[in-house]
């Protein structure tokens, strides 16, 4: 099945090795189909998602909140997810 929209997103990391920090960018994607909604580690069906919204940090960065049936996940992006929200509302309406 071919998704429907797709956002970029990212999770920071960071590791301590002594006295040395690292911080370790890992960029993602989450991709809503028709009846789900997937990330790298989770997969929400499209019907226990109520909502999306965001929240801009910054200039160069936001936190994309996902609202679904067991809470809220927050995602770090880098650019508006207006495109994926506009998707989903659309398809929600169906």
């Amino acid at each position: 099945m071919t998704w429907i929209a797709s956002q970029a997103y990212y999770k920071i990391q960071r590791e301590v090795d002594g006295i040395e920090q690292r911080t370790i960018v890992h960029d993602r994607n989450m991709y809503l189909y028709r009846d789900r909604i997937v990330t790298r580690y989770r997969e929400f069906a499209i019907e226990e998602v109520f909502d999306m919204s965001y929240r801009p940090m910054g200039a160069e960065m936001g936190i994309f909140y996902l609202h679904t049936k067991q809470g809220v996940y927050p995602y770090t992006v880098k650019e508006d997810p207006v495109v994926f929200i506009q998707a989903f509302k659309q398809f929600q309406s169906k």
